[in-house]
């Protein structure tokens, strides 16, 4: 399956490259399990040693310059058309493919906005200027930021089949975490219960497990990417929870939010319902408003506008994110025009991305209340991937 996602995506590339006018791509690299260049995973599907460029062409053809020692290993992986082995220097192999093509753009593996279209070291680039120097191919390169970010962002039919496998077993997580929670339970024991399911299930986290999950309860809770701790769930605490799973290699990425009802409540004091009411309501503006040419700073402004005119704080982080072989897929998100995000903001959604939404605000007194849901972009309306939560999840002692 893995070869056939890779496969996949290096067809599609193809047709990205004639999109953007491009005729080249390169992916230039060496001991990629060490310094890994996020690309060998989505247009690769192994690692290398020895100095390494895997060419695309946007007439379809696949070539990767390899180690010979490395060829055999490549050409049984099957992911790219042509294998050229070398032994002593890759220049003299990747300069006949360039004096062959002529290609009059050239993208490589740098940019200064997209860290997953990022992965050329400053040595390596240094290298590859030597290989080329007195050629007009420098001169010819462009930054693969657009191709990557086009790659990660359409989703194939199976990548979505994955992500939803994904979805489904966080789901049945957080129906055991719900009926887990009681006071006296701490961050640390709701999240090895979520650990515990997860390696139970043979899956992985979509992240680091250092705080996936992230489990936080009542108020003045630490940071959002902040692991679990020995604070103790209360009554009139909110507790929300992020995490996700990886299912071949594919992420889910989730919040749910939690009231634990004190003495004599039988429902949430007012106070906290209607900060929930109020982040589901933000998720459904901001759903609406996320359909293909809209820029993503447009769809955050929908759910933190309304949070702020709610009378509430802004979020202190983007609306949402892309999700796919990593949790944060890169390119274009839902995220505010600041400095920190650079360009992406300002890029338009395309058909089949798919993001998260995830505001949150305080409910001072007992704690955050968020939730985080997936959607895939459509014609005119977005899918949801994941099922909403339905409704503040109450717990009784």
């Amino acid at each position: 399956m893995e070869k056939e996602l890779v496969l996949e995506k290096v067809n599609q590339a193809a047709h990205v490259l004639n999109e953007l006018d491009i005729d080249v791509w390169m992916t230039f690299v060496r001991e990629s399990s060490i310094n890994h260049d996020p690309c060998m995973d989505l247009v690769v599907g192994t690692n290398c040693t020895w100095q390494s460029a895997f060419l695309i062409n946007r007439n379809g053809d696949s070539t990767a310059i390899v180690g010979s020692l490395e060829a055999p290993h490549m050409e049984s992986v099957g992911t790219y058309r042509n294998v050229i082995g070398y032994v002593q220097s890759a220049q003299e192999p990747l300069l006949k493919y360039l004096e062959e093509f002529n290609p009059k753009k050239i993208a490589v593996n740098y940019s200064t906005n997209a860290n997953l279209a990022d992965g050329l070291t400053h040595g390596m680039y240094l290298t590859l200027l030597n290989y080329l120097d007195g050629t007009p191919y420098p001169s010819r390169f462009v930054s693969s930021e657009r191709i990557v970010s086009m790659l990660r962002g359409r989703k194939s039919r199976k990548e979505v089949e994955f992500m939803k496998i994904a979805i489904r077993h966080t789901l049945e997580i957080y129906d055991m975490v719900t009926a887990f929670i009681k006071p006296g339970k701490s961050e640390k024991e709701i999240a090895g219960l979520i650990t515990g399911e997860i390696k139970r299930r043979g899956l992985e986290e979509a992240w680091e497990l250092e705080h996936c999950p992230s489990v936080f309860t009542g108020p003045e809770t630490a940071g959002a990417h902040s692991g679990p701790t020995d604070r103790q769930v209360e009554k009139g605490h909110v507790v929300n929870i992020d995490f996700g799973v990886k299912f071949n290699g594919y992420c889910s990425d989730l919040q749910r939010s939690w009231y634990i009802l004190r003495d004599g409540e039988d429902s949430a004091p007012a106070e906290v319902q209607r900060g929930y009411d109020v982040i589901q309501e933000a998720i459904t503006r901001a759903s609406k408003r996320a359909l293909p040419g809209v820029q993503g700073c447009e769809v955050d402004d929908e759910a933190r506008n309304y949070i702020v005119e709610c009378g509430y704080a802004e979020y202190q982080h983007g609306l949402g994110h892309q999700v796919g072989r990593i949790v944060h897929d890169g390119g274009v998100g839902f995220y505010p025009r600041w400095e920190r995000y650079n360009n992406l903001p300002y890029l338009s959604i395309e058909k089949g991305q798919v993001f998260t939404l995830e505001p949150r605000l305080l409910v001072p007194g007992h704690g955050i209340v968020t939730i985080e849901e997936m959607i895939q972009i459509g014609d005119k309306k977005v899918e949801w991937l994941s099922e909403r939560q339905p409704q503040l999840f109450l717990i009784r002692e």
